[in-house]
């Protein structure tokens, strides 16, 4: 099987065209905002995005029926990592989450009605959405099976009752996709996706979380459903196969939020090894030192390595296999190495690494999180083991 990783003309162009809007109008703006300390604003949204309009950069992963760029999962790794050079850069492209993921997810099981009231307003970045899956103990987190949150019928309706929590963008969203049980016992629930305007009676935003990482617009929050009613033209996909079509929009959503950390990491090692370069300190400059050398190296390995599991589930992924086994190694790895890289940058640079004046401190707070969201580490290497060992009972049958 011949392996060849030479990026199209037309993709190559884009990537150059992606790093210099990044670099000339984004971070300016991620430079401003770090400095005061706030989080993104629709406002702030709404100029970057109109940016890149004109830029001709706008939506890479929307299909360009929609107005985007129409890239498969190949191409976005290669454009996504490149826009995740800044916080903002993905926020300015749209493509960032969750509205990346929910867009896709809208692609693949809307109907034709569904996609022009929620799916194409959001393509053009006319609105922001958000996802309802995560609940309060003893509510579903890292157990989906967990749900709590219930839809009953009620003649042509559906009744929706209960309480989500880290719901990301929650605040300022159009709409929200929530998942709902539906019937099944404790262990085995059925649950359907519903789409819910967030103006809807019952649909209450509780609070805003405080959390270690800042950089979403509109937070993470608490949102309370209290006797919400909608029509079965709510309900996304079939009734019962919720969980179904999380299936569809969680391993691309995963693997697209490894694309713009490796992105961050990337301009945190970059930061770094300038420092180093130029940064005196026991008569010698700081990147001549061993043990400097060993940080930059290790950082070097772990963007790689991120890089090359990265391109191989993006692969899998657009051969229309699952891509659970590739995007569940490629989260887990990413979501650590991530750390590793912005945290050793922060130790070569010293003092100034945890200031305000460099955006690594920042950085470090914004990537923590994601080793627990899209799964934790913990619960992603539980899979693959049990993956691998069911892999091997089978073959010793």
């Amino acid at each position: 099987m011949a392996i060849d990783f030479t990026l199209e003309p037309h993709l190559a162009d884009l990537r150059e065209r992606i790093a210099g809007f990044v670099r000339e109008t984004v971070m300016p703006a991620e430079e401003a905002l770090l400095a005061s300390q706030a989080a993104p604003d629709d406002g702030l949204r709404a100029r970057l995005q109109q940016a890149a309009r004109e830029a001709g950069l706008f939506a890479p992963t929307v299909a360009s029926e929609l107005g985007g760029l129409g890239l498969d999962m190949r191409g976005q790794s290669v454009v996504l990592e490149e826009a995740g050079y800044s916080l903002l850069g993905p926020l300015a492209l749209n493509c960032a989450a969750p509205d990346e993921g929910n867009m896709h997810l809208l692609e693949k099981a809307a109907t034709p009605a569904q996609r022009e009231r929620f799916l194409r307003p959001l393509a053009v970045g006319q609105v922001r959405s958000c996802f309802g899956m995560t609940e309060p103990a003893p509510g579903a987190g890292s157990d989906p099976a967990q749900l709590t949150t219930t839809a009953r019928q009620d003649g042509d309706e559906w009744v929706i009752d209960g309480l989500k929590r880290f719901i990301t963008g929650a605040d300022g969203a159009a709409f929200a996709i929530v998942m709902a049980r539906t019937g099944g016992g404790d262990r085995s629930p059925e649950a359907t996706m519903f789409l819910v305007p967030t103006d809807t009676p019952g649909y209450t935003l509780e609070r805003h979380m405080p959390t270690l990482d800042n950089g979403f617009v509109g937070g993470h929050c608490e949102l309370r459903f209290d006797g919400l009613r909608v029509g079965d033209n709510a309900v996304l996909g079939e009734p019962g196969k919720g969980f179904a079509y999380a299936q569809i929009r969680l391993a691309p959503a995963r693997l697209t939020h490894c694309m713009r950390w490796l992105g961050v990491a990337r301009h945190a090692h970059d930061i770094a090894v300038r420092y180093a370069a130029n940064r005196t300190a026991f008569g010698s400059r700081l990147g001549d030192l061993g043990m400097t050398q060993a940080h930059i190296a290790d950082s070097e390995i772990d963007l790689a390595a991120g890089r090359a599991l990265i391109r191989e589930a993006a692969w899998v992924l657009d051969t229309g296999a699952s891509g659970k086994r590739e995007t569940s190694i490629a989260k887990t790895f990413v979501a650590e190495a991530v750390g590793r890289v912005v945290d050793r940058s922060i130790q070569i640079c010293g003092g100034l690494g945890v200031s305000g004046d460099l955006p690594l401190a920042a950085y470090l707070r914004e990537v923590r999180a994601f080793r627990i969201y899209d799964g934790p580490s913990e619960v992603h290497r539980w899979s693959l083991a049990r993956r691998a060992i069911r892999a091997a009972r089978q073959d010793g049958a």
